[in-house]
Formats: structure tokens, sequence, C-alpha cells
């Protein structure tokens, strides 16, 4: 495989040939250009990774042509060629955009040298370049997938939101949908985006912890208070932006008091005597319909009008389906940079599996069940078996075994398993039949030793013990 690709753009037939020779000799892949007048369909064909570029082809001015690759704009490193020694020739390359200079006649050695320097700048800038590509999205969209028409009508209204940075925000959607993304989407547009953006999860927090999580507390404000004086999130999102995720949860009696933050923009610290006022965006949460939380007395009316100001409904994943496909490609590639493997394939047939569930669970079970698949499989290509434990109560399937076919069952349990801990008793499982021969072990679950031992060393399995104990 080459090392990359370079042109030379020389008229004078018998010096490109040489360079060429030289350099194809070094592991590049050498294009030679002789006129000036297939200099930019080359350029455009061959996408090199750096241009050595002779200040005279033919009747074209390589200082022209150089000026015209930076307008277009073009990246890459070019290196111009003179037999004038005329340093102020060089300070002018060098302003149009040269990334170096060398004159003739040059010393062939002193070429290649400066021929891996450029390259090692040019494959910097592209890794740099896709980096800004790859920020730029997740900044742009902060990981909301999707181009379906559902989609984009809510980003260019949750764009339109940004612009109202006192405007309150409600999200309303299922568990796993995104709501958190559309919301760092809302802060990061708005005039608050280089401000803090602080997550509260109203239904993680015990019920006596709530107002000092909300709003800090003072030193002896309560039991166990006995240090300094502590910020509340509020506090710490002044100037930025706060989000109370499943807003829904919260008690009758923390609703009185956020309520008061929402209208007046103040509030005293638990134990506190002094006024504190805060300058806080505030965009909440739910997976529950607030309006029949209402009516059953579970949430507070005044509240709910509070927060009622602008509405953003996400969408359960099986109401744009057409976005699971764009969803599974681009997780499927963060997984494998994550467990740093090559990304496997996704036949067709699996896509449109994958299409049809009701995926209950949304963005955040699809999203779950593809890390699992990329991790434990190490197929070129994920097929729709890879996802038999989907299967709400396990998925039997017929494998080969010393006493011919026996039936295997995965059992799922209701409250979840991490996959780690999937992984790790199937494999002691499977050293507990083999009485820890690894390589009978590797064979029955389809590895290479290698790669059996590679993930005995990821879980913590001691190749040597002499008992091999099961989670239970």
């Amino acid at each position: 495989m080459a090392k990359g690709t370079i042109l030379v753009a020389e008229d004078e037939e018998i010096l490109g040939g040489s360079i060429q020779r030289v350099l194809s000799g070094e592991g590049y892949h050498v294009v030679l250009c002789t006129e000036g007048s297939t200099f930019f369909n080359i350029l455009a064909r061959e996408n090199p990774d750096l241009v050595l570029l002779d200040i005279y082809l033919g009747e074209y001015n390589g200082m022209r042509m150089l000026k015209q690759m930076k307008e277009q704009p073009l990246d890459t490193p070019v290196v111009l060629m003179t037999a004038f020694a005329d340093i102020a020739l060089a300070v002018q390359a060098m302003k149009e955009g040269a990334s170096d200079f060398i004159t003739k006649p040059f010393d062939l050695k002193l070429l290649k040298v400066l021929v891996e320097r450029m390259m090692e700048k040019s494959n910097l800038q592209r890794k740099v370049k896709i980096l800004e590509a790859e920020l730029e999205t997740q900044t742009n969209h902060h990981g909301i997938l999707g181009t379906s028409l559902i989609v984009r009508r809510l980003l260019q209204t949750a764009e339109r939101l940004a612009e109202g940075e006192q405007t309150t925000v409600l999200l309303e959607g299922e568990s796993g949908t995104g709501k958190e993304l559309f919301a760092r989407f809302i802060a990061h547009k708005s005039a608050r985006a280089d401000k803090p953006f602080i997550t509260l999860n109203c239904g993680a927090i015990p019920k006596e912890l709530a107002e000092s999580e909300f709003f800090g507390y003072e030193k002896g404000a309560f039991t166990g208070a006995t240090e300094r004086m502590k910020q509340g999130k509020f506090e710490l999102a002044t100037g930025g932006t706060i989000l109370l995720d499943e807003i829904g949860e919260l008690s009758l009696d923390m609703q009185v008091k956020l309520l008061r933050v929402l209208e007046d923009h103040t509030f005293y610290r638990l134990g506190g005597t002094k006024e504190i006022t805060v300058d806080v965006r505030v965009i909440a949460a739910t997976n529950r319909n607030l309006l029949k939380e209402v009516e059953a007395g579970r949430f507070r009316e005044d509240l709910y009008y509070r927060l009622n100001v602008a509405v953003l409904k996400i969408p359960p994943l099986r109401e744009r389906k057409e976005d699971i496909g764009q969803m599974t490609i681009e997780f499927i590639r963060e997984f494998a940079k994550k467990f740093n493997k090559p990304a496997p394939k996704i036949s067709h047939e699996t896509l449109q599996f994958l299409g049809q569930r009701p995926w209950k669970g949304n963005v955040r079970e699809l999203r779950n069940a593809l890390e699992r698949v990329v991790l434990l499989s190490d197929s070129e290509t994920i097929g729709v078996e890879h996802f038999a434990f989907l299967s709400p109560h396990g998925h039997s399937h017929q494998v080969a075994g010393g006493n011919g076919v026996q039936e295997f069952s995965l059992q799922i349990p209701s409250a979840g398993i991490a996959m780690k801990e999937v992984l790790r008793d199937l494999i002691l499982k499977t050293l507990t039949i083999t009485n820890g021969n690894q390589v009978q072990a590797a064979k029955i679950l389809g590895l290479t030793r290698s790669k059996l031992r590679y993930r005995m060393e990821q879980l913590c399995i001691e190749p040597e013990q002499r008992s091999y104990k099961i989670s239970a």
C-alpha cells in the first residue's frame, strides 16, 4: 500500500522522471504532470497528499497556479521548484500559500527528506480536518441523528426556540427518544452557548435531598452538612441553561419551590437567609403526560402552565423508522472505534429486521443493542441472528454439541443485565464445561484462542484458576 500520493508538475521530462523514480522507490504513488493545461484535471482526479510544482510549467506560471489552488480552496501542501535562487520569489511563494521552496539543481536525498516532512504535515492536516468535521457534526446536532422530515422540522423548531434565551421549554417524549440531546442542541444554539449546561435528573434524587440539590445549602443546615456552603445546581448553572429531566417525578413540595424560581429567579439555600438571584434558562423534560398528572393531582396546574410556554414533542423511533438505517450505521462505526475493531458490515435483511421492530426503548434501546452486538461479535457482517437476545423471553436455537444437536436458550432478566456480565458468564460457563481447556473453549465459542485470551484479560478471568465461579 502506497504511503501517499504525490503530484509532480515538471515540464522537464528527464528531471520529472528522476523525481518519480526516486519517490516511487520510497513507497509513494507518484503521478507526473508535464503540461500546465492538464494540471488541474489531474489534481482533481488524484486528490494528492502533496504537490511538487515547477515555478514555470511550460507557458503556465506556477505562482498563478498556486494562487488558483488556494482560492478553491485546496489544503494540499505545495512545494515550489525553481531554477532561480531568488529569495524574493521564495518569500512571495510563501505568501501565496506554498509550504516550502526548493531550488534547482537539488540533491535528491534532500528532496526525500523534504517530501517526508511535507507528507507528515499533509497527513496531520487531513486527520485534523476529519476530526473537525466530526466535531462540527456533533456540535451542530449534538448527536441527533436522522434525516427524516420530522427530524428536520424538530431541529428547525428547536433552533427557533433557542432564540428566546429566557423562554422555558418543555420537551415531551418517551424514554430514550433523545430529549437531553435536543436540550443540548437548544442550549448550544442560544446566546448562552458558552455558559454552563447543567442536567438535573428529578427522578434520581431522594425526596429529602431534592432541595439541597436544586438550591444548595449552608453549613449546619442539616445533619451531615458539616462542610462549608455548597452551591446547588441552579447556582452552578447561572448565566447558562439547566435541564430538569423527568420533571414529572418531582414532589409537590419541590414543585412549589421550583415555581417561585421560574417566576422570580430567586431562591434561598437550604438553611440560608440570603436571597440569591440567578439568570438561568430552564428546559424541562418528561416522559409523562403532565396534563393527566395535573388532573390526577400529582402535578401542580400553575407549574404546568409555567413550563408549557414552548413545547417540543420528540416522537418515538417507531414513528420515524426511516432514520433507523442511518442510526444503525453510525452506531456501528462509533462502537467499532470504541472497541478498537474493524467496523462490520450489516446485511440488507438485518436493516429491514431492525426497521420493523417496535423499539419500545427508542433510540437508547437501538444504541444499546448495537453496542452489545459490536462488542460480542467478530463477524465481518452483522446478521439477524446477532439480535436473538431482543426476544423478551430469550431465543432458542440449535447448536452442535458432543452428543449431537442440543438446545441453547439465553434468558434475559426483566431488570436487564450488563453486557460485560453476559460475556463474562458465557466464557466462565464454557471454561467450566471444558475444565479450563482454552483451546476447546475457544472452539465452542467460535473464537481463536488468542481472541479468547484477549477477552479473558479484558474481563479479568485468570487463565490458571482451577474453578470458575459464574455470576448469579
